[in-house]
C-alpha cells in the first residue's frame, strides 16, 4: 500500500470516562474517520472529550467483513482511520481483528494507543501468585465446544480470565464449581471502574448463587486461579464425584444426580458417568 494513511487502534474507557487518555483524545481529534462499534455510544464519549469533526462509521461484529475494502480504500487515499470499541481495546473480544489482519496484508501503516482493558485490570486485582495467565474471553454459549473449553479452564495450571454477561454468570460459576476443587480461588469483578463497581474474591464454594440472573446487572470479568499441574484432571473428576454424591445425599436418585451434575458442569451425562467410574475404581483399588 503506497498511500500515507494509517490505521490506529485506540483504547477507550471500560467504565469511568475519565480514563480516556490525553493522547487518545489527540489521535481521535486528528482522525478523518473513526470506526465505532456503536456510533451513538462513541459519539457521547467524543462529545464529553471535546472531540468534534471526524466522521463516525460503524464497525461491529455483523458488518466488519463488509467494511474491509472500504476502510482499505480510505487508507490508500491517505486517510488517518481510528478504531474504537464500546469499551477497552478493539480486537480484544471486540470487533477489529479482521480489519487489523487485512490492513497488515495490504501493507498499511498501523499503530496503537494503549489504555484501559478489563483483562489485565482484573488479573492485577486477583493477587494470584502466577506470573503467567491465560485470556479466554467469552466462552462458547453452549454445546460440545463450551464443555471442552470449560474442562480446559478447569485443568489450566495458570489463572484464566473469562468475560461473561450478567445473564450467564451464575451458570458459569456453577459449572466451574462442578469441575474444580471447592477451595479453588475465584475473582469476580462487576462493573469495573464504574460507580457500582464490585470486586469479590473467594473459594468457588462460596461463589455459588451470588449473582442470580434475575437481579444481576453489569458486565463481568472472572479470574479463576490455576490448578496444580499434578492431578488436575483427577481433581476435576473428584469434584464431579463429590457433586453427585452430595445430590444423592440430598434425595436424588443416581440417574437424576448425574443429570443435574451434567447440567451444572456443562458436560454430557456420559462424561459425568465416566468421571464417576474412574473415581469409584480409584477408591476401590487396594493400596
Amino acid at each position: 500500500m503506497s498511500g500515507p494513511g494509517e490505521l490506529v487502534l485506540v483504547a477507550t474507557p471500560i467504565g469511568n470516562l475519565a480514563d480516556l487518555s490525553p493522547r487518545a483524545c489527540e489521535v481521535l481529534a486528528a482522525a478523518g474517520v473513526i470506526l465505532c462499534e456503536d456510533t451513538r455510544h462513541s459519539g457521547r464519549l467524543l462529545a464529553r472529550a471535546g472531540v468534534r469533526g471526524p466522521r463516525l462509521v460503524s464497525l461491529h461484529a455483523h458488518n466488519e467483513a463488509a467494511r474491509l475494502q472500504q476502510v482499505l480504500s480510505l487508507l490508500e487515499a491517505g486517510e488517518k482511520v481510528a478504531v474504537v470499541s464500546d469499551a477497552g481495546m478493539p480486537a480484544i473480544s471486540d470487533p477489529g481483528g479482521r480489519l487489523v489482519d487485512a490492513a497488515h496484508r495490504a501493507g498499511a501503516r498501523l499503530s496503537v494507543v494503549p489504555g484501559p482493558s478489563a483483562a489485565p485490570a482484573a488479573v492485577a486485582l486477583a493477587g494470584f501468585s502466577s506470573p503467567r495467565w491465560c485470556f479466554e474471553g467469552f466462552l462458547p454459549a453452549k454445546g460440545k465446544e463450551r464443555s471442552e473449553r470449560l474442562r480446559a479452564v478447569a485443568s489450566s495450571p495458570v489463572p484464566t480470565v473469562i468475560y461473561e454477561s450478567p445473564r450467564r454468570v451464575d451458570r458459569l460459576v456453577s459449572q466451574l464449581g462442578a469441575l474444580c476443587r471447592a477451595e479453588r480461588l475465584l475473582l469476580v469483578c462487576r462493573e469495573l471502574t464504574k460507580l457500582h463497581e464490585e470486586i469479590w474474591r473467594g473459594p468457588l464454594f462460596q461463589a455459588a448463587s451470588r449473582w442470580p440472573e434475575e437481579s444481576t446487572r453489569g458486565e463481568f470479568v472472572l479470574v479463576l486461579d490455576g490448578e496444580e499441574q499434578t492431578g488436575a484432571r483427577a481433581a476435576s473428576e473428584e469434584a464431579l464425584a463429590a457433586l453427585v454424591a452430595g445430590l444423592i445425599e440430598g434425595g436424588l436418585s443416581r440417574r437424576d444426580a448425574v443429570d443435574e451434575a451434567a447440567g451444572r458442569s456443562g458436560l454430557s451425562r456420559r462424561e459425568v458417568y465416566e468421571a464417576l467410574s474412574k473415581q469409584e475404581k480409584a477408591s476401590s483399588d487396594p493400596l
